[in-house]
């Protein structure tokens, strides 16, 4: 289904690249190129529609988002220690996330195990819940966070 929909995403792109070059040879507005152009876009239009329905009903519907396994992934990405870096510094931050590469231990594990910041604190900083959505942070952890200046 993934390769259908890329060939006729290709296809699309093509008849695209047709329509622009029958509009460019529009010669004094006489516009003779228009049946071209209908067809490509309409004909783009309909494969696109068919294969987008095509896609979500043989591969796309259905699928379950396993939670624990997103949540895992989540908290398990070095990326996070990124978040480390106003509290703790560059340079502390990169050494964590460069042990979690090398130990496979999660960033958390690691500055917890380090004591550079409280528990609570660092739940909260490394909390990707309140990364993506940072309206979510919840006035405790301000309050610790000011704290930990």
């Amino acid at each position: 289904m993934a390769e259908l929909t890329a060939m006729v995403g290709f296809q699309a792109i093509a008849a695209d690249m047709a329509t622009a070059i029958a509009v460019q040879a529009g010669q004094l507005e006489l516009n003779v190129m228009m049946p071209a152009m209908a067809w490509n876009v309409l004909h783009s239009a309909e494969i696109l529609k068919n294969t987008m329905r095509v896609l979500a009903t043989k591969c796309v519907d259905g699928i379950v988002a396993n939670e624990e396994r997103c949540r895992y992934y989540a908290n398990a990405t070095i990326s996070i220690a990124a978040a480390l870096n106003p509290y703790i510094g560059y340079a502390a931050a990169a050494e964590i996330a460069k042990e979690s590469v090398e130990t496979g231990r999660t960033v958390t594990e690691i500055a917890l195990e380090r004591k550079l910041i409280d528990e609570k604190t660092l739940r909260e900083i490394l909390d990707p819940l309140r990364m993506t959505e940072p309206h979510r942070r919840r006035k405790g952890a301000q309050q610790s966070l000011k704290k930990a200046d």
